[in-house]
């Protein structure tokens, strides 16, 4: 069986057992973390840092999370959201002015936050991720594809530019900046929107699914999404040293198990993690308001969600392309968070809800 660094709770010996039997299964590493209360009561790690198999993952290894980046920039909106500096149901161009172009003066920030805004596609060139000031031009001069708050199609890149515009507005800061400041400072979180060059030694680069090279591009977990006209994104793009120094808000953020359980604990904890109060217990009830409930036109499957988190029956979070997940349990003050470098095909990756479900017999013997 795989080697399995790190601690846990004697309740939680399924998390380790079950990240062992996915290593032993071919992927290449992973860290998982279940937090409760705001304290680990799993933090393990094991495998690989790179394709080679000759790096071991360490305990301060960090892996690009992709979209598991937009619950971090959701959080940034909800703080300023708790702070009265951001109202969900403002237009847009109260704070973006040029946002209004192109007939979109009735997008709401709640759209933005929900998936309903009819910006989904990045359109524009890779490279242009990489230049804040040219992605958000780009996006204020575009056209909704839907009359916005009517239907919802998932924002895989464009949301976090569209809420990240947002915070930089009110706040005079890059929503990274915003996030480092006010989030993960605070908290003492390895989590990075916008990773500085120091940290590169600790990167485990994306490795793509079995049989497929780094020209692998992200796609729809089903069959019948629509195509959409957005540019393709490789996994060669999200190894590269131009996308860990942006900040692509929705997609390249480096963090570990550990950093993401820790962070999205705010919304677990009613809004405060081991005495730093990040926004107030109703400022995390705005979260879980439903925003839109029915099929997703870019997935092609049915979504529910709400300010900038899916809704799973009474647990919220996210997923990133390549596995990474996070799942917030308010009921339990718990999260469960997987982080991986072993990319699989969208469509067969179960790893995340496997290792969630693993955690849930030590959830409920600590309610016992």
């Amino acid at each position: 069986m795989a080697d399995i660094q790190g601690s846990y709770d004697d309740l939680f010996v399924a998390v380790p057992r079950a990240l062992a039997e996915l290593l032993d299964g071919g992927d290449v590493g992973g860290s998982v973390a279940v937090f409760v209360d705001g304290e680990p009561v799993v933090d393990v790690w094991g495998g690989f840092a790179d394709a080679g198999r000759t790096v071991p993952w360490e305990r301060d290894t960090l892996v690009n999370v992709h979209s598991v980046t937009k619950t971090m920039t959701a959080l940034c909106a909800l703080v300023l959201a708790d702070r009265g500096a951001l109202d969900p149901d403002a237009p847009v161009a109260r704070y973006w002015p040029e946002f209004a172009a192109a007939g979109k003066d009735g997008v709401l920030v709640r759209h933005l936050l929900s998936h309903t805004a009819g910006l989904p596609d990045w359109e524009g060139p890779v490279e242009e991720l990489y230049d804040w000031e040219a992605a958000t031009a780009r996006l204020a001069a575009q056209a909704p594809q839907w009359e916005p708050g009517s239907a919802a199609g998932y924002h895989s890149l464009t949301q976090g530019f569209l809420v990240g515009e947002v915070v930089r507005r009110i706040t005079g800061r890059s929503v990274g900046a915003f996030f480092a400041d006010e989030v993960a400072g605070p908290l003492g979180a390895d989590f990075h929107i916008g990773l500085a060059a120091e940290h590169d030694r600790r990167v485990a680069l994306t490795v793509p699914p079995p049989g497929l090279d780094e020209e692998y591009t992200a796609g729809s977990a089903a069959a019948d999404g629509e195509a959409g006209t957005g540019t393709a994104i490789r996994v060669r793009d999200g190894n590269s040293v131009a996308w860990r120094r942006a900040q692509i808000p929705a997609a390249s953020g480096f963090g570990n198990a550990r950093s993401v359980a820790l962070v999205q604990s705010a919304m677990a904890c009613s809004g405060t993690v081991r005495g730093t109060r990040l926004l107030s217990p109703a400022g995390c009830e705005r979260a879980w308001q439903e925003q839109f409930s029915g099929d997703d036109r870019v997935l092609g499957m049915p979504a529910r969600y709400g300010l900038g988190y899916g809704l799973f029956g009474t647990t919220y979070g996210w997923g990133g392309w390549g596995g990474s997940l996070v799942m917030i349990e308010p009921e339990a003050r718990a999260v469960v968070a997987y982080v991986t470098n072993q990319m699989r095909e969208p469509a067969a990756d179960q790893r995340g809800l496997e290792l969630v479900m693993s955690a849930y017999d030590g959830l409920l013997g600590l309610r016992a």
